[in-house]
């Protein structure tokens, strides 16, 4: 079959969907991949992929811009004449759902967060969710990452019960993120963020945190890895971040095209943020058997079991993250490390990557059979 892949940005598919492509190449397929470019580009050819540049920004649901996607996507799908077509990221489900009902293509969508528009409680939000009734309605699936998330889309009446199908995030391999040996207790306990530097990532919370704990635990330290500046409206500029530094609260790492390391440095990675699908930082990080602090908020309490692999916090607040930090810090170092190989045993028995592929090929192999008796 053809398969065209289509996401907001082309790194999404090397960091997180390579293993789902390589089987789909490794099997037969051709798989085409539709995404704004960036410097991932050579190594998704390198798959075996084609690339095809897509024209899109990740901001903003202006109306016009939504309606001039659905024409980009329905003339790309009119010419490449794909067998299906399986989405990520909000616009890309979106529009590409509509564009791809008109071209009578069959399109999955995997809705992998719910973005600002379902945090603002806004008329945004609105507008959201009624692009989702039709996008969505004549689809026969819909995967989820989180229950949450499901269960919010079937409570709102955007799809039916019979269309979601739920995923443990995008899986994870297990046999590249190992169990790494957990630093000495005579180490100063670091804690790590791991991503995009966004006040939506809850950045502004993890900051507030490290200043109060530091007052009692002034050496504990807190590293931030992710790039700053992102193409997001919550955005957290150089200048705030080279002030966090210049401050001494904060230890910024840059960015890495491989987290192993500072994850295997770290004593416990933390994430606040304010909603997220199935977080791939904090499913590496218990791959990796270090314990994890997040926000009580939907995606984050799915991969943290509270009390065993993790410990959760308030959203929204940094004094409730710099509470549960000096918690995890009153620990006694053999309790933090069971709690990370508790959550290495969370992830090999719940997110390998074979769940995710397994579940993409039988709806594959289901548009398939259609098919053939259409």
């Amino acid at each position: 079959m053809h398969i065209l892949v289509t996401v907001n940005a082309a790194w999404n598919i090397v960091n997180f969907r390579r293993a789902l492509i390589e089987h789909l190449i490794q099997s037969g397929h051709s798989v085409t991949v539709l995404a704004p470019p960036d410097d991932s580009v050579e190594q998704i050819r390198a798959l075996g992929c084609r690339f095809l540049p897509l024209g899109m920004s990740a901001e903003g649901m202006n109306p016009m811009g939504g309606l001039k996607m659905i024409m980009v996507f329905r003339k790309l799908f009119r010419r490449e004449k794909p067998d299906i077509v399986l989405s990520y990221t909000i616009k890309n489900n979106i529009f590409g759902a509509i564009a791809a009902r008109h071209c009578g293509v069959p399109f999955v969508p995997n809705v992998t967060g719910l973005g600002t528009a379902f945090l603002s409680g806004s008329l945004l939000e609105k507008v959201a969710e009624r692009l989702y009734r039709h996008a969505f309605s004549a689809l026969p699936t819909v995967f989820f990452q989180n229950r949450d998330d499901r269960e919010l889309f079937v409570q709102r009446g955007l799809i039916r019960k019979s269309q979601a199908e739920l995923l443990p995030g995008s899986g994870i391999d297990l046999q590249r993120f190992t169990a790494a040996p957990y630093p000495a207790d005579t180490d100063a306990p670091v804690f790590l963020m791991i991503a995009r530097l966004l006040r939506d990532k809850g950045a502004m919370e993890y900051v507030e945190a490290a200043r109060l704990l530091r007052q009692s635990h002034p050496g504990a330290r807190f590293q931030m890895l992710g790039p700053v500046g992102a193409e997001n409206r919550t955005a957290i500029g150089q200048d705030t971040v080279d002030g966090w530094v210049n401050e001494g609260i904060i230890e910024y790492l840059g960015t890495t095209s491989d987290v192993r390391p500072f994850i295997a440095a770290a004593h416990c990675v933390v994430l606040p943020s304010y909603r997220e699908g199935a977080p791939r930082t904090l499913i590496e990080a218990a791959a990796m058997a270090r314990p994890l602090i997040a926000t009580d908020v939907p995606g984050c309490r799915e991969v943290v079991e509270a009390g065993q692999t993790g410990l959760l916090c308030d959203v929204r607040s940094g004094s409730s993250l710099a509470r549960v930090c000096k918690l995890f810090l009153d620990m006694p170092h053999a309790e933090q490390a069971a709690m990370g190989q508790a959550g290495r045993a969370k992830m090999t028995a719940e997110y390998d990557q074979s769940l995710v592929i397994s579940a993409y090929c039988e709806v594959i192999k289901r548009v398939s059979h259609a098919a053939d008796f259409s």
